[in-house]
């Protein structure tokens, strides 16, 4: 008799092991599952223009170092993809949109033309490019850097070409 209220009460003992075993396995899984969909949700849908857009880095001089830190700008794909050069050169000489930095390209710069041979990218400036201020040395380097760092940002272009007005200047030479 001692035996049976053993064996029963051990029998007894396995069930709610098993039972409380079973449902805290499973309470574990369902608490598993909520985190897992909580990590996909996200907190605000991408809209159609973001899609379309992609960061690229813009070099400008500092104004208290004089020297050249990137600016992050969001542009349209379709934009980049159809003339990247016109795009990043044009963005350049509109300047920079962080107060701490200031624009390379002389007042009514213009880009003339782009073209791209092999790695070697040559780029043609209207003649205002050569009003920058000759007194400070930085000027001139800041310019011709500012332009061949964000060029070469572009996989495809190695090498910066500058002309003016079609022609080789002394100024921008290879």
């Amino acid at each position: 008799m001692k035996n049976k209220k053993v064996i029963t009460s051990f029998i007894i003992l396995v069930v709610i092991i098993l039972l409380v075993g079973f449902f805290a396995i499973k309470y574990v899984k369902n608490k598993k599952q909520e985190e897992i969909q909580e990590e996909y949700i996200p907190e605000e849908e991408i809209s159609e223009e973001q899609l379309r857009e992609t960061i690229v880095s813009l070099y400008f001089p500092d104004k208290e170092t004089d020297s050249l830190k990137p600016e992050a700008r969001m542009v349209n794909v379709k934009e980049l993809i159809q003339s990247p050069y016109n795009i990043l050169i044009e963005l350049l000489i509109a300047g920079p949109k962080n107060e701490k930095l200031k624009s390379v390209f002389p007042e009514n710069t213009k880009l003339l033309n782009s073209s791209i041979e092999g790695d070697c990218l040559t780029l043609d400036f209207s003649s205002e490019i050569l009003n920058y201020n000759k007194e400070n040395v930085k000027t001139k380097e800041n310019l011709s850097t500012s332009i061949k760092n964000t060029m070469t940002e572009l996989t495809e272009v190695n090498k910066v070409k500058i002309l003016i007005n079609g022609q080789p200047n002394e100024e921008f030479p290879d």
